[in-house]
């Protein structure tokens, strides 16, 4: 089975544009480029991956755009654009000519409650459906009505939801995440990656067993065909291995079928963003 990690970044560390890198990650305050990631890929037999903006910078996009090549297993890129800006027609007709730029992300945790009913983002959003790019949705659960609200203005657009939208797992909350993941889940134009899941638990504590009902609630929602698993390499290092998250995904898919497992350890990656 093809193997495709749908969600990781790379970067060249200076202080200045990761503040947010504090004392506690401190692992991540070194530079993780390719040649890094090569040796964890090769570890955990993966075949491909997809390279997601950490910064908000047409520089850092292109940047991505130039570490990516079949070569070096990155086989597409989730960048940045300034998606609320009369500028971005401009930026979509230079950066879509490129075929490894399957998306685009904004960083909408960090955002303001209402941030996507804005009508300067949505009118950015509505311009993507042209250029088959993908939109990723970053946020946390106080913004998962907010983002009911987003796709259903943008039927036709497609969308991946990142890190199952952050669940406070560390502190156990599950119930009203799980009631708005489930109606998300009803629009077929989403889908939803598997990522990001220990950092939002016990760091020390984590295990599969506490992390499971949670993926339990977006596989019954989503199905294996929008489903996706990603590492979020090298944020997941401050609490667990890359080849240790891939184990984990597959032990709670082994008792899906062939086809089923498939999807999620790639077909899903894939499609959705045509690799």
């Amino acid at each position: 089975m093809k193997r495709i990690d749908a969600h990781h970044h790379l970067w060249r560390y200076n202080a200045e544009e990761f503040d947010w890198i504090n004392d506690e990650m401190r692992v991540l305050r070194g530079d993780f480029l390719p040649e890094e990631l090569r040796s964890e890929m090769a570890a955990a037999h993966v075949d491909g991956t997809v390279a997601v903006q950490a910064r908000q910078s047409l520089e850092e996009t292109q940047w991505l755009l130039t570490q990516a090549a079949p070569a070096s297993g990155i086989l597409g890129v989730v960048g940045w654009l300034p998606l609320a800006t009369p500028s971005l027609a401009q930026h979509l007709e230079e950066f879509s000519t490129d075929p490894l730029l399957k998306g685009v992300r904004h960083v909408v945790q960090a955002e303001p409650l209402g941030f996507l009913d804005g009508d300067a983002f949505n009118r950015g959003i509505s311009l993507l459906k042209n250029t088959g790019l993908v939109y990723d949705i970053l946020i946390f659960p106080q913004q998962i009505e907010e983002a009911i609200r987003f796709v259903d203005r943008h039927p036709q657009q497609s969308f991946v939801l990142d890190h199952i939208a952050k669940p406070r797992i560390a502190a156990g909350e599950i119930d009203l995440w799980s009631a708005l993941i489930r109606e998300l889940a009803l629009r077929p134009h989403v889908a939803c990656k598997i990522s990001g899941m220990v950092t939002e638990a016990d760091w020390v504590k984590w295990t599969a067993a506490q992390l499971q009902p949670y993926f339990e609630v977006v596989l019954e929602a989503f199905g294996p065909r929008r489903l996706m698993i990603g590492t979020d390499w090298p944020v997941l290092t401050v609490t667990c291995g890359y080849a240790e998250w891939w184990n984990t995904v597959e032990q709670w898919i082994a008792p899906l079928t062939d086809n089923e497992r498939r999807q999620i350890l790639g077909g899903t990656a894939e499609r959705v963003y045509k690799l």
